[in-house]
């Protein structure tokens, strides 16, 4: 049965850990993220992007898949399956589709705007008892076609947000989506603490958590951060073992054109990601 991330999340923040958002795209991903929790005793995140949503034939489809996986693989650990970066029309859709948690994303809109509609889905979202994450100052790199340069969030506006009621915040600490680039300058711990010190005990999202040194993401934990999302390693993974199964020539060996071995390697590489990465987060154990 999937829960509101807020349990975990308030657990995780008090604890100095955090739990992963692992973004799904399809069976193999959503699979591979649910066992390997599972396996780890560890609380999970399931994160759909508005665009994956799309592509896996729209968020009932994905409620539907897992469900039923939670059920047939017997997984008992809390999950939360949680839209990411969600437009305000998104975030009322996967509502309606039983989604137990939703970002919405108004971080390009004027603050007061950010605010108005925060406000609405507040008040819907507990009601309903889903956890909602809002956004303050745009995450750099393109999700979806959205690039941003990474900016830094204002505190004042994130304690305006903060003192909405949503669940969760996440605030661009100078983090982007996918690779960094060579001449990143690092997450701006300044910016961090000043955000803790606003918004009190409110867990903190990272984003673009993928070639985040170790001790930044340590580093970051330790000043409120509780949740933090990874999307791109597990894809990278992915590929790297597809690649090395298909150039090996395993896809012409007796039936290694199955997709179900043709999609093996790949899923065995996001299982190893996110087990390294609940490793490095603290999550293990902590269901």
């Amino acid at each position: 049965m999937l829960v509101s991330a807020k349990e975990m999340l308030t657990k995780a923040r008090a604890g100095k850990y955090a739990v992963g958002q692992f973004n799904i795209n399809n069976l193999e991903w959503t699979k591979a993220i649910l066992l390997t929790a599972q396996k780890l005793n560890s609380p999970v995140i399931l994160g759909v992007s508005e665009g994956a949503g799309k592509y896996m034939c729209g968020y009932k489809t994905v409620v539907g898949m897992v469900n039923g996986m939670i059920e047939s693989l017997n997984i008992t650990v809390p999950v939360a399956l949680h839209l990411d970066h969600g437009s305000f029309e998104g975030a009322m859709a996967c509502i309606n589709a039983g989604f137990s948690s939703i970002m919405f994303d108004g971080s390009h809109y004027p603050i007061e705007e950010n605010i108005a509609l925060t406000t609405k889905l507040v008040n819907t979202c507990e009601v309903l008892g889903l956890s909602l994450e809002a956004e303050v100052g745009s995450i750099g790199g393109e999700e979806d076609g959205v690039v941003g340069a990474g900016e830094c969030a204002d505190p004042a506006e994130c304690k305006m947000i903060a003192d909405l009621g949503v669940t969760m915040l996440a605030a661009g600490i100078g983090n982007i989506h996918g690779k960094y680039p060579e001449n990143w300058a690092g997450l701006s711990f300044d910016t961090l603490a000043a955000v803790n010190e606003q918004v009190g005990e409110m867990p903190l999202v990272l984003h673009g958590g993928t070639g985040i040194p170790a001790d930044m993401i340590k580093k970051a934990i330790s000043l409120g951060v509780a949740k933090i999302n990874v999307n791109t390693e597990c894809q990278l993974a992915f590929a790297a073992a597809t690649r090395e199964y298909i150039e090996a020539g395993k896809d012409q060996q007796g039936k290694g054109f199955d997709p179900r071995k043709l999609l093996a390697p790949g899923f065995d590489a996001i299982c190893a990601t996110v087990a390294e990465k609940m490793e490095l987060f603290g999550s293990v154990g902590k269901a």
